[in-house]
């Protein structure tokens, strides 16, 4: 591997693609009024948020595909990575296009949503194991061992692939939050991507520069958000990322951040239906640090610090 045109260069090209798009791409959604639909029933500090462009995801989808274009014939396997971040993040990009520009308050509907994201994990699933020919087995984090889950490997691709992209879209909801916590993600996976040699580094790289660069916007306050178009992307990227190398387990421990974020829904939802009593302040957990009056920038700084150690832990589990 050249380390200078298969890291280095794509991560310099998408940085600054995702730079330079930034400020050409944030006032054309302004002016075509894409902008942020705040709920009511979230943090009072949010409101001062409406308005504020969505769909920003766009920025660094574009980024990523204007590195990819340059890698993909040399580097095939970056071709299903490509295709699960595309498609999911076309996915958010319909919900975000009925929610701001049609002024549907929820979007697509949650079965529609799941719907898109089957498909999508479907159409994944096929190319993984008839055109790579991946295989069946996954490696076990800790140990040098690996495990042939036959039939079960594809009940595990839907979890991973569904549970990693709803985790990412639970995950951004305060400014640079999601982005923060992919980056670090998408930078452990680029080094273990060196280290097996998988054919993916670039695709990877290309993540890392292109959040870099949209963080120079997307930091608080945010100028841009990413929308479901940018998290549910990101999901795709990570969740399917994490397939091609094999290592889909070590997602609970570098994307624990996701994990967590969708844990504490499912348990304030499931605790108020059965007791009226909320476990949280509020939903996802990052609101719940806020209101317990972490200041919005603490809660970032301090997921994204829980998930870089996390991810000294998962070079270790790898």
């Amino acid at each position: 591997m050249n380390l200078k045109m298969d890291v280095i260069l794509p991560i310099l090209i998408s940085f600054g693609v995702s730079v330079l798009l930034s400020p050409i791409l944030i006032p054309f959604l302004k002016k075509l009024k894409f902008g942020q639909f705040v709920r009511a029933e979230g943090p009072e500090s949010h409101l001062k948020k409406t308005g504020t462009p969505t769909m920003g995801g766009l920025i660094f989808l574009i980024s990523i595909v204007v590195t990819s274009v340059f890698y993909i014939n040399v580097y095939p396997k970056i071709v299903p990575v490509l295709f699960a971040t595309l498609g999911f993040g076309f996915v958010g990009f319909i919900d975000d296009y009925l929610k701001v520009v049609m002024k549907s308050s929820d979007g697509l509907k949650p079965w529609q949503k799941m719907l898109g994201q089957i498909i999508i994990t479907v159409i994944l699933c096929v190319y993984l194991m008839k055109v790579m020919k991946l295989g069946t087995d996954i490696r076990i984090p800790f140990t040098d061992k690996s495990v042939d889950l036959g039939i079960w490997y594809y009940a595990l691709v839907f979890l991973v692939m569904l549970g990693t992209v709803n985790g990412a879209n639970f995950t951004d909801g305060l400014d640079g939050l999601a982005s923060s916590v992919t980056v670090l993600i998408a930078t452990f996976f680029t080094v273990v991507a060196i280290g097996y040699n998988a054919g993916i580094t670039p695709i990877t790289c290309a993540a890392v520069g292109s959040l870099l660069g949209f963080l120079v916007f997307n930091v608080y306050p945010a100028r841009v958000f990413m929308g479901d178009t940018g998290s549910l992307a990101l999901g795709g990227f990570v969740a399917s990322t994490a397939l091609i190398l094999k290592q889909p387990l070590v997602i609970l421990i570098v994307a624990f951040i996701y994990l967590i974020e969708v844990i504490s829904v499912i348990i304030q939802v499931a605790v108020y239906k059965k007791t009226k009593k909320r476990v949280f302040r509020m939903a996802p957990i990052h609101h719940h640090f806020e209101l317990g009056g972490w200041p919005e920038t603490k809660v970032v700084a301090i997921f994204s610090i829980v998930t870089a150690v996390l991810c000294m832990i998962g070079f270790l589990a790898v």
